[in-house]
Order: structure tokens, then C-alpha cells, then sequence
């Protein structure tokens, strides 16, 4: 923990935004070093200008790419382009339109230049296809153009393809290795053009209307609750405004301010600018507000992300929020399908188990990634998908699709139905869970690992585990694939009646990531974790 987490951000913080902009423009990424090559994680391509990560050769590489990818997929209809309010988005989304444009791709973007959330362009794209007539004109896809909560001198690039949803391996792999081809080919296969004109779409009002057909705003209005939001200088921040006014709620946006350097955060934990609504270090100056409010919500920079404060508890961990938000949904949501689950992913807290078992519902869990929850979605087999990382959909009141991206406005409109319906806090009512099913102790740390062990863990089948014990537990589980779809989780999970662990290699950096929870208390929580490395380290070879 940094000896400032939590305290606002000083000048000597602060990036330099002009010298972040121009870096994207003068720098050119030299794509022999692997740091400097289009790579896509679970969202998108994400890098800063400044170390030659993120830099308008990347841009227009990846864009024609995703020309090339949709015109190999037969998507023929237009797309939909956003940005958040990173201080590189702006130029990314100039250099993107210059691609589209230059291979005369439709493409919509904001009617008023407003910021776009990611879960408006989602429900953008799902909305234009499922329309008849419109998808006779040819089936939609969008760009989402956001780092989500990363620092400020980050830039994120992400593609989105009909399901409305973050795109597959298959498509993130394909358009990564295209697009080094190009920068190694001096990008002489990019197409460009000065977009004289291009048509624009209407994000906010078609969102705000369409909320109405996910969201209880009568009961919110009647109840009189008042509501707190904090855009943390994200896209969300026009939203907010336009949904008070729409649906007449007693409703304060505590913080309208746009600054690229966010000179208005507190620091997050390791002394880092971050736009973590799910942190209590990066929330602490909207924490402090909570007893202005009946509740007080943020949202990260492209909104995909949630944080729910409430008066009586405070900041609330994104896990026991999302198990409030599950026994809530399914207990108000009568016309989804009887058989509709409930996904998790598995790193997400089994305090989700028992409450999914106590409605009497199928639980899907799924490796990490949003992407795995978009099928049941669409479908209606899933009702609700979460993260652990404060990130969640779920369907509308008839059981069909809203967005297949992560939706933090959604997550925090709920919090407010459910203060409003039940008279209750959300807080209150995992106090309640907790009487009920017990209280876990949950913790991800990280463990230091070279590359080689980091490639291993990757590839590590469950049945190298010769362990059979997890602290005094006899083990029920060990897992390398994901128990709700099959698929590879990148790691192991290992699972005993009151714990579980699992190990998970980083994308970034030299170690490894271990979450751990435990029904039997912080203290053996510490003996999981322990464990973990041991258990871990012996399946490595160390």
C-alpha cells in the first residue's frame, strides 16, 4: 500500500497532456519489441504514447485490420464509433475515422461529440440489429475507444462485432496479427481519407430511453431516495444528468468535471491515478460524501464498471454487491425464462454459490473475461453475468437482451431500484446474506513468477496438483477449465467445501495473481493464500 493511498492527487502527479498527445502522433512504435506490438487482452489493445505502446501507428494498423476482419465476416452494415474521456481517445477516434472513411466503412458517431460509454454503444449495436429493417441494410459492429479505469496516460482500443460484446480470441488474435503485418509493412496497405461528413447517432437519448424497459424508475421516483452520482470524470458524465431529468429522480451529480489528468482523484492504492470505482482508495473523496445521500454511485471512464457506496456501509465490495443484485434480479424479474443461470466468473466469491443455490438456480462459471457471459445473454439462458471486478449485465423485464458489454450506469440504477423496492440498503441486505450463509474473507495478492513460470502456470492441468488438502480441508476441486463452459481459465482453481483458490498468470508483469476466499475467517484466509504458493509452486517445479 502506497504511503499516500487515498489522498488527493498532488501537481507532481498529474501527466502532461499536451506532451502525452504529441507523443502520440512523434513516436513511432518499433514492433520487434514485444512492448510495442498491437496486443489484445480481454479489452482491446491498451498502451500509453508515451512508452510507444499506444501511438497513432497502432491506430491506423488496427482499424484497417478491423476493416479487413468485417469485410472477411461479411459485415456489410455500419459502425458505430465512441470514446471516453482519456486525453488519447480523442485523437485515436480522428485517426480510426481517417481508416474507416479512407475504406468507406459507415460509420456512426455521436450526434452532440459527446463521451460514449461503452454499455451505449453495446446496446447501440444490439438495438440496430435487432431491428428488421435496419439489419436489411447489413448487421452493425462498433469501436469502443477506452483504457476503461486505467491511469490517465493510458489509451484503450477495443472492437466490438455484432453480438455487441467484446470480441472473441479468435477475432482479437486475427486483428492483432494483421495489424503488426501492416506496421512492418510501413502501413502501405492502410487507406486513408479527411472525412469531410459522417453520419451521426443519437447514444445518450436512444440509452436513456431504453432504460425504461430494464429499470424500475417508478419505484425510484416514488420513494423519494436520494441518489448521488459520481461520473469520476468519465463518459458517463452527460448520462447521468439526462437520466435524472427523464425519469424525474432526486438525482445529484456530485462531480461534473472533465480534466484528461483527473487532478480531482485520490490516489488508488499503489499511489497510481486510477478510475477504480470499485477501490476504496480511488473512491475516498466520494466515500466521504455517503452520508449525503440514501446511496452514492461511481463509474469508471467508459462506464462500464460500477461502485456503490451507501450510508450504513460504506464503499461495498463489488462480490457482495453482485450477490445482492442476483437474489434481488431473480426475485423481481418474473418473465425471464424459468431455467435462466446465473454466471459468475470463477474468480468471483461462492458467497454467489449459495445464493444461486438458494434460488434454486443453475449456476454458470465461467473463466475470467466478459466475453463468455455474451451467448446466454443474447439467448436469455443467462440472466445475470458478473465480475468480481465490479463489471455486470443482466435482461431486460421481458428476458431479452440488453447489452452484451458490462454496464456500470445499469449496475447503479439497480442499486437504487433495490433501495427503493425493498426499503433497504444494499449493504443491509448482504448483512442479511451473511446471517445467512456465512461471512467470507476474500483477497487477490500476487506472487512473483518468471516468465517461464508464468507460461507454465498458463498451461497447468488440475491433475498436476498432487495436493488433497487445502488448510485442514480435504480438496473437492481441481480445475483447469471452467466448470460452466469447459473452457481453458489460463490457470487452476482449487476448491474445498468452505475455500478455494485460484492462480492466474499476469499479462503484464512477473507474477502471478491468487484470489482466495474463505467461509472460515481472515485468519484462514491467510492459510489458503500460504497454501496457494506452496501448492502452486510444487505443480511448477519450484
Amino acid at each position: 500500500m502506497h504511503e499516500r493511498a487515498g489522498t488527493p492527487a498532488l501537481e507532481a502527479d498529474l501527466i502532461d497532456v499536451d506532451a502525452l498527445v504529441r507523443a502520440y502522433y512523434e513516436l513511432t512504435p518499433d514492433v520487434s519489441v514485444p512492448a510495442q506490438r498491437v496486443a489484445f487482452g480481454t479489452s482491446g489493445h491498451r498502451g500509453s504514447s508515451l512508452t510507444s505502446s499506444f501511438n497513432e501507428t497502432h491506430i491506423l494498423a488496427i482499424t484497417q485490420a478491423i476493416v479487413e476482419y468485417r469485410t472477411a465476416q461479411g459485415i456489410t452494415g455500419p459502425l458505430f464509433i465512441g470514446a471516453d474521456t482519456h486525453a488519447l481517445s480523442a485523437p485515436a477516434q480522428t485517426t480510426a475515422l481517417d481508416v474507416l472513411v479512407g475504406n468507406r466503412v459507415r460509420v456512426l458517431v455521436d450526434e452532440f461529440d459527446d463521451y460514449v460509454p461503452t454499455p451505449a454503444l453495446s446496446r447501440a449495436i444490439i438495438a440496430w440489429n435487432a431491428d428488421p429493417a435496419r439489419r436489411a441494410e447489413g448487421e452493425a459492429d462498433g469501436i469502443v475507444i477506452t483504457p476503461s479505469h486505467n491511469p490517465p496516460q493510458d489509451g484503450g482500443f477495443k472492437y466490438n462485432p455484432p453480438h455487441g460484446g467484446p470480441a472473441d480470441s479468435d477475432a482479437t488474435s486475427w486483428i492483432a496479427n494483421r495489424a503488426n503485418e501492416l506496421i512492418e509493412g510501413g502501413l502501405a496497405e492502410v487507406n486513408q481519407a479527411e472525412p469531410s461528413a459522417v453520419e451521426t447517432y443519437d447514444f445518450r437519448s436512444a440509452y436513456v430511453e431504453d432504460l425504461a424497459s430494464i429499470i424500475d424508475f417508478d419505484a425510484i421516483r416514488e420513494s423519494g431516495i436520494r441518489i448521488g452520482a459520481d461520473p469520476l470524470g468519465g463518459a458517463s458524465v452527460n448520462y447521468w444528468a439526462a437520466i435524472r431529468d427523464r425519469y424525474g429522480l432526486d438525482l445529484t451529480v456530485v462531480n461534473e468535471l472533465v480534466d484528461p489528468a483527473w487532478s480531482f482523484m485520490t490516489l488508488d492504492w499503489d499511489g497510481k491515478i486510477r478510475m477504480d470505482p470499485s477501490s476504496p482508495n480511488a473512491m475516498a473523496s466520494v466515500v466521504a460524501k455517503a452520508g449525503d445521500f440514501d446511496l452514492l454511485t461511481g463509474n469508471d471512464a467508459d462506464a462500464d464498471r460500477h461502485g456503490i457506496v451507501t450510508p450504513d456501509g460504506g464503499l461495498m465490495n463489488p462480490n457482495h454487491y453482485l450477490a445482492v443484485a442476483i437474489e434481488y434480479l431473480f426475485a423481481h424479474r418474473p418473465e425471464w425464462r424459468a431455467d435462466a443461470a446465473i454466471g459468475k466468473t470463477l474468480v468471483s466469491s461462492s458467497m454467489i454459490d449459495r445464493v444461486a443455490a438458494s434460488l434454486g438456480r443453475r449456476l454458470w462459471e465461467v473463466p475470467v473475461g466478459f466475453k463468455w457471459f455474451v451467448p446466454g445473454l443474447i439467448d436469455g439462458s443467462v440472466g445475470f453475468g458478473g465480475e468480481e471486478s465490479a463489471g455486470a449485465s443482466f435482461l431486460r423485464f421481458d428476458g431479452s437482451v440488453w447489452t452484451t458489454d458490462k454496464d456500470g450506469i445499469l449496475l447503479c440504477l439497480l442499486a437504487a431500484e433495490i433501495r427503493a423496492v425493498t426499503g433497504k440498503s444494499p449493504s443491509e441486505l448482504y448483512r442479511g446474506l451473511v446471517e445467512r450463509f456465512g461471512d467470507p474473507a476474500y483477497e487477490r495478492t500476487d506472487a512473483a513468477a518468471t516468465p517461464e513460470q508464468k507460461a507454465a502456470l498458463g498451461r497447468l492441468d488440475g491433475d498436476a496438483i498432487a495436493a488433497s488438502e487445502l488448510a485442514g480441508e480435504p480438496i473437492t476441486a481441481k480445475l483447469s477449465r471452467a466448470p460452466g463452459n469447459d473452457a481453458a481459465i489460463g490457470g487452476v482453481k482449487v476448491v474445498s467445501e468452505d475455500a478455494w483458490f485460484a492462480a492466474r498468470p499476469s499479462g503484464t508483469e512477473d507474477v502471478y495473481k491468487v484470489y482466495a476466499e474463505s467461509f472460515r475467517g481472515p485468519e484462514h484466509l491467510r492459510l489458503v493464500q500460504a497454501e496457494a504458493q506452496r501448492i502452486v509452486g510444487e505443480a511448477l517445479g519450484g
